[in-house]
């Protein structure tokens, strides 16, 4: 009730100058979606249907097709594939397989088993760049993992295990700039102001700022959850490898047949939904796949898909009505009082970035809305405008608020491990890191590097 009054007051308040009557609309609905999702006051699929009702009843959309834009998204069925892709790697035997040797490996130690998960990705963004297909297959090996180990599901160490997951595994696929919608939103964002950034340059840029912010932020995890690593884990019994099931094998080679086609798509220039529709198309065929049609229904997770097409709509209503340019547009208010003075700019910048990624629940409509307004500041106070895109680039990426910015923290969020109220408090400290990261690190190193911080 309380969210429903404030959605009112926020209707009811003058428009401010400059601000759309129909911004002022979409953004009380913003804050409406982004109170229930963070809260739990209602399931986030529930919340989500809420949101595209919300849309309709106070104007903020032109009409019903436009609260529905979500749902016609590639990236809405990108993420049933690929959730699909995990299903069939816990339903095959594989996901079983795999915990069993982490767990062999890990000797008995919630340590060794945090490291092992840590270390698997850097490794797998090389096989797979995208974080959801990576989050989607690892969440159900780690689930079958800590079941193994009887380890509850609400304990201290489960939560450090699915956290990482949730906030952390996004962080290596940046590192590439074939790695995800991040690096290639951003690259091409950036590259069109001051000219085309290659593949190699952008692992330079991002390599250290990012290979720490890994560590900070496994670091922060281990420290909130440090509890949980004093336990110890049932050794499992060594034994003899054993054949790959039917199932396995064929579940294996449509899993790496989908990463080949995401790996290669510099030459076919596919979505990356269409490889992951393939995918979801061969698990379910009779005699090849290793899923039916009952086991996709009931298993797959159906919130997911709700909030994230909910959350492309109203990212698109943002845009459209004018509120998501006019808030990224405050940002511009603190420039001139920093002439001269580049780690304020930077600073500043990442600062007063954060409620612009609050509010925009996706990271393309926060990349598209701030690195434009982010390197004309940097322009006009003689901070280096690729150093600006980069660093609220950072900022952005590095944080989630709430699981409904991220398709990997949705498949996350649905086992049930996490509450929203644990992946904000998260987020504001991944918040404080990124910036100190940026300011202490990545400068220094891109000074170090040849990308000099002032323009001359």
């Amino acid at each position: 009730m309380v969210l429903l009054a404030l959605c009112g007051c926020l209707l009811a308040l003058p428009t401010p100058a400059g601000l759309p009557e129909t911004g002022k609309r979409v953004i009380a609905v913003a804050l409406l979606a982004i109170g229930l999702w963070c809260t739990e006051a209602l399931p986030a699929g529930v919340t989500a249907l809420v949101l595209i009702v919300a849309l309709v009843l106070t104007g903020a959309v032109a009409d019903f097709r436009d609260a529905l834009v979500g749902f016609a998204d590639p990236v809405a069925y990108f993420l049933i594939g690929v959730l699909t892709l995990g299903l069939a790697v816990q339903k095959s035997g594989l996901a079983e397989r795999i915990a069993g040797f982490f767990l062999r490996r890990s000797r008995g130690s919630a340590r060794s088993l945090y490291v092992q998960l840590l270390l698997t990705f850097p490794l797998m963004t090389l096989v797979l760049p995208s974080a959801t297909t990576r989050t989607g297959i690892l969440v159900h090996v780690y689930e079958q993992a800590l079941e193994l180990a009887a380890v509850p599901r609400q304990s201290p160490l489960a939560s450090a295990i699915m956290m990482a997951l949730n906030s952390i595994n996004r962080l290596a696929s940046t590192i590439l700039m074939t790695g995800g919608i991040t690096p290639v939103v951003a690259a091409a964002l950036i590259g069109g102001s001051v000219g085309n950034i290659g593949w190699n340059q952008w692992l330079v840029l991002m390599s250290v700022p990012y290979f720490v912010l890994l560590a900070v932020g496994s670091a922060m995890i281990y420290v909130i959850y440090r509890s949980g690593f004093a336990q110890r884990l049932p050794a499992l019994p060594d034994e003899p490898p054993r054949k790959l099931e039917p199932k396995e094998w064929r579940t294996l080679i449509i899993t790496l047949g989908a990463s080949l086609l995401w790996l290669t798509d510099a030459w076919h220039h596919w979505h990356p939904a269409i490889p992951a529709l393939i995918a979801w198309i061969l698990l379910l065929m009779p005699r090849v796949g290793v899923l039916t049609w009952k086991e996709f229904e009931r298993d797959i997770g159906w919130a997911n898909f709700f909030v994230l097409a909910a959350s492309l709509s109203l990212a698109r209503a943002l845009k459209v009505s004018g509120a998501s340019d006019w808030v990224a547009g405050l940002i511009t208010a603190a420039a001139p009082a920093f002439q001269g003075q580049p780690y304020y700019v930077v600073a500043t910048l990442m600062i007063v970035s954060v409620p612009v990624r609050l509010l925009i629940p996706n990271i393309t409509g926060f990349l598209a809305t701030t690195i434009p307004i982010a390197m004309a500041i940097g322009a006009a106070t003689g901070v280096n405008p690729l150093i600006c895109g980069l660093a609220v680039m950072i900022g952005g990426d590095a944080v989630l608020y709430y699981p409904a910015q991220s398709v990997s923290s949705l498949a996350v969020y649905e086992r049930g491990y996490l509450t929203a109220p644990d992946i904000f408090k998260f987020g504001v400290w991944m918040t404080i890191a990124a910036i100190l990261v940026v300011l202490l690190v990545a400068l220094p190193y891109w000074a170090a590097v040849g990308v000099a911080l002032r323009v001359q």
